[in-house]
């Protein structure tokens, strides 16, 4: 739970150490969810990968030191002597799935698309990200759907808002 803490006693050991052109940036994944709470809507940053830091870096003896020497850090994916490299792919999942996702009232009006009952679609963010449902139910005027999604084997109803599914043609 200090992983914001983590990342600004690494920020300022990278400015007083001068390792700027080493370290370029440090990283918590991090989402914003909406919470209902006692009737309320309240907006919220969850930590994406709790416990984990992502620092991006040169990696060589010097800029290794100043981050496993840092104070928090504890641990690393990868051996005691050397982390492991992120894979380009994942660094680009993990950014754009930080990208912040437009809500109602955050925008104008979102494109008003026709769903339809029974029709199949994509759900582009949030927890459900990526899997396909079927539309069960619609509310137009909330912007709203509720489609069934299959996990685990099961059936799941999901509420979404317009702007977290594409249809899938």
């Amino acid at each position: 739970g200090h992983e914001n803490k983590v990342k600004a006693n690494l920020e300022r050991r990278i400015e007083s150490m001068g390792m700027a052109e080493r370290i370029f940036r440090v990283e918590v994944p991090q989402k914003q969810v909406t919470k209902i709470k006692d009737g309320k809507r309240m907006e919220k940053d969850e930590r994406v990968f709790p416990g984990y830091v992502l620092v991006e870096m040169l990696l060589d003896q010097e800029s290794w030191y100043v981050v496993r020497h840092t104070p928090g850090v504890t641990k690393f994916v990868g051996s005691e002597k050397s982390p492991i490299s992120m894979k380009e792919s994942e660094i680009k999942r993990i950014l754009l799935r930080n990208q912040p996702v437009a809500t109602p009232g955050a925008q104008a009006k979102v494109k008003v698309v026709h769903f339809k009952v029974g029709q199949i679609i994509r759900i582009m963010s949030g927890p459900f990200a990526d899997f396909e449902g079927e539309i069960t139910e619609i509310n137009a005027e909330k912007e709203k759907l509720k489609a069934k999604v299959s996990i685990f084997g099961r059936d799941t109803p999901v509420e979404l808002f317009f702007n977290q599914v594409q249809e899938i043609t």
